[in-house]
């Protein structure tokens, strides 16, 4: 691989700046969550990112039209991508760290194993078993020796736990998705998804307004920065960056570049926001980050979801 990114650097650095987006998302969700309550903050963000897809969408339906027997299994994937995934996810980070997050996140790899094994019939070996056991264990360690031990305020344990079914309904959604996806382009998907999401959290952000209108007397320029940030930046620009590395190179080197995230979640979640790194912190995240890593890297067979982080 070291040789080919000499060659053709271009996908390798689109690969890196997507995932780069990706894991300062952590930090920057964390700070406009201050300013946004959560459901609008999702409700702006899905909405404004619907509007700048609408163009490359109408483009490709007019090369392929849509079913409506497709329709169910379309908006299933969009709630469980977007709706549930961003609602735990926002719920979530708001409670706990972004350094526990952005570990936590990475049981994601584990989940889509355990998954395509238990509902696609896909095979695992040793390797993958031992993989799966090292990052439930990380898992345990990051969600539960800290509360055991009266180390970890209730907060925190349940942020951890809502990052964790965030987690699992993307999973649930990239299962659901991998058959619609043989037949219609991963931005068809993923912009019905985000207008799946916009649709769902419009109720939710109206009530929110209804219940506090002042919030938007109190939204600042980082506020408005932190939205653009969610919108142009982690929904629209990394996802065409990643697309476009992942078409000229593979699964399996595109997936070596998930651990980025992490590592720039925690060096902004220190700087900027002041974080601490536990020792539970830190062996439940190389247990995590091992365990991921063999229980995909072994397969034999890469099954890419190509519904994209959000």
């Amino acid at each position: 691989m070291s040789s080919q990114i000499f060659k053709k650097p271009l996908p390798y650095i689109a690969l890196l700046i997507a995932h780069l987006i990706w894991g300062a998302n952590f930090v920057v969700a964390k700070v406009t969550l201050q300013e946004f309550p959560p459901m609008t903050l999702a409700f702006l963000r899905f909405a404004l990112a619907s509007l700048f897809l609408a163009p490359f969408f109408l483009t490709q339906t007019k090369k392929i039209k849509i079913e409506t027997k497709d329709l169910p299994r379309l908006i299933a994937i969009g709630v469980l991508i977007i709706t549930l995934n961003i609602a735990f996810f926002f719920e979530g980070i708001r409670k706990t760290t972004a350094i526990d997050a952005s570990i936590l996140i990475l049981i994601i790899p584990i989940l889509s194993v355990i998954c395509g094994w238990l509902f696609l019939k896909e095979k695992v070996n040793l390797m993958n078993i031992a993989g799966i056991i090292l990052g439930l264990a990380g898992a345990l360690t990051i969600v539960g020796v800290p509360q055991l031990t009266g180390g970890q305020s209730p907060d925190i344990l349940i942020g951890n736990i809502l990052i964790i079914l965030a987690s699992i309904a993307w999973v649930a959604g990239a299962i659901i998705s991998k058959p619609i996806l043989k037949k219609y382009s991963s931005l068809i998907v993923t912009a019905i998804a985000f207008l799946v999401g916009t649709i769902t959290f419009f109720i939710p952000a109206a009530s929110e307004y209804i219940q506090n209108p002042a919030w938007v007397n109190h939204v600042t320029t980082l506020g408005i920065l932190g939205l653009t940030y969610l919108v142009l930046l982690s929904s629209i620009s990394a996802y065409f960056l990643f697309e476009w590395g992942l078409s000229k190179t593979s699964v399996a080197v595109a997936d070596l570049f998930h651990y980025v995230e992490p590592f720039i979640a925690t060096i902004m979640a220190v700087t900027i926001l002041g974080e601490n790194i536990s020792t539970s912190f830190l062996t439940g995240g190389v247990l995590i980050a091992a365990g991921a890593y063999l229980g995909t890297f072994a397969k034999k067979i890469h099954h890419h979801q190509k519904a994209h982080r959000v």
